[in-house]
């Protein structure tokens, strides 16, 4: 019996869906899965009639793949991903792939590199995006770890990812546990968006008394621009015109207004952090999904706290995409970019990923959940600069700001004078003019520190650290 070109453990929907899509590309495939009945349902199923077979346990598995082993994990992230390693590993040999498509954290990939190489084994951490669509169809891939691993596997994910028009959404991102980290800001750029179409929906909806059928059709509009056409901003019209089977009406407004996360807009937020970036849109879309699941307290709240009455304010018609509404969403999607940008930009010097960021902004621009058609302006920056410090600075990202910042300006204003909540907008607001302004009065911060602690401070005029003795006794 011929050995099979692909393994894949996990039979999840995405797993099942990029096995699909490797064996369609024309790659044979075994598959393994911790309940065996699982693989029967999908070789009775999905699989019928595909070059496809199952294993009963990891000894077969492992025997029915040709050498090196080609093996993609599509397991939970953590200690299962670990459990799933320490189980394959005795069956392995010198050469053979193991393949994480999960969203770990990209420390432990860093780990997992580390640990496998040394037993001669090729370890891949690879971030995927597009979700079961894109997994089927042509996903988004930011595989990270040895170049020689990635070469024993290029010729598979170029086949098996999406295809734009200057090639394949997959590339080479960097050694180690760069392709997660690249997954991860992916997914904090995500946020950033998500919260961004969230907060245009809901100034609509209250401060226009539009319906769902009419702020979808604002987004029909985005969708067909440059600046907004995306793969969000038409799943969003989706959404908005989707009907209640049963009950009729949006079914959008019977949804509870309670958003979970799984763990990647944390640990973008986070890396931020410890890598001294400004991500103040990424973290506001964090935090609204944190205050979101605190249902029965805002309840409470509501009831007992004075809250504005709210006055219609004009943001545009829709025929012109509710233009200053527009303006709003426009740079506060460009503020999530440039933060994830920069974020990334950080992280390839302190960890010396040397990520090339003309190509992250490629392989994002088909198959992935953050695809757009800004990402060409991404690209474009970036190949103009590669060392551009922050998308902002960009001559073009610089025209979108100067025309749209008096818009944005407005719409903030509008909803705190209506007690409507909008954190990306007004994050994204604060962070522009923040980058955008020469002097901060962070020189006072500097000030206290030093009289309440001796921490000294610099000055414009003169080199060195200083210390003033404020309080004199």
């Amino acid at each position: 019996m011929s050995k099979a070109h692909f393994g894949l453990i996990g039979l999840g929907v995405m797993g099942e869906n990029l096995v699909l899509n490797a064996e369609r590309n024309g790659f044979s495939s075994v598959v393994y899965n911790r309940t065996f009945s699982k693989t029967q349902d999908f070789l009775n199923g999905r699989g019928a009639g595909k070059s496809i077979s199952g294993a009963e346990d990891l000894q077969d598995f492992v025997d029915r793949l040709e050498r090196p082993r080609r093996i993609l994990m599509m397991v939970k992230a953590g200690s299962a991903t670990d459990a799933v390693i320490e189980k394959i590993s005795p069956f392995l040999e010198e050469g053979d792939l193991l393949i994480d498509g999960g969203n770990s954290e990209f420390r432990d990939t860093e780990r997992r590199v580390k640990e496998l190489e040394k037993k001669s084994f090729g370890y891949i951490g690879m971030g995927v995006s597009g979700g079961a669509k894109g997994a089927l169809e042509g996903p988004s891939m930011m595989p990270g770890g040895t170049k020689a691993s990635y070469e024993a596997l290029e010729s598979l994910l170029n086949k098996m990812a999406a295809q734009v028009e200057d090639g394949p959404c997959v590339t080479y991102i960097g050694p180690g546990g760069s392709g997660h980290f690249v997954k991860t800001v992916h997914n904090g750029i995500e946020y950033g968006i998500e919260q961004i179409l969230a907060e245009s929906y809901d100034l609509m909806k209250r401060l226009s008394g539009m319906s769902c059928d009419q702020i979808a059709d604002v987004f029909a509009y985005w969708n067909t621009t440059e600046e907004l056409s995306s793969y969000l901003v038409e799943i969003t019209e989706i959404c908005l015109r989707a009907k209640d089977p049963t009950q009729g009406g949006a079914v959008v407004e019977k949804i509870m207004d309670k958003a979970g996360q799984k763990g990647t807009g944390l640990w973008t937020v986070v890396s931020a952090l410890e890598l001294g970036v400004s991500v103040p849109t990424i973290y506001a879309s964090l935090n609204a999904r944190v205050m979101s699941s605190m249902k029965g307290q805002r309840e409470h709240a509501q009831s007992v706290l004075n809250r504005p009455t709210i006055v219609s304010f004009p943001m545009g018609s829709p025929s012109d995409g509710m233009s200053l509404l527009m303006d709003a969403v426009v740079l506060s999607t460009i503020a999530s970019y440039a933060q994830g940008m920069e974020l990334m930009r950080a992280a390839s010097m302190e960890y010396n990923y040397d990520l090339d960021m003309p190509s992250i902004a490629k392989i994002w621009k088909g198959g992935c959940i953050i695809r757009s058609r800004l990402l060409n302006r991404i690209q474009d920056a970036f190949n103009s600069n590669p060392k551009l410090p922050n998308l902002l600075v960009d001559s073009w990202f610089v025209e979108q700001v100067n025309s749209r910042l008096p818009g944005l300006a407005k719409i903030v204003s509008a909803a705190s004078e209506n007690g409507i909540p909008v954190p990306c907008f007004s994050s994204s607001l604060d962070y522009i003019n923040s980058y955008g302004t020469a002097r901060l009065p962070q020189n006072l911060v500097q000030a206290m520190r030093d009289c309440f602690g001796s921490h000294t401070y610099e000055r414009l005029d003169k080199e060195g650290s200083f210390h003033t003795d404020w309080i004199k006794g």
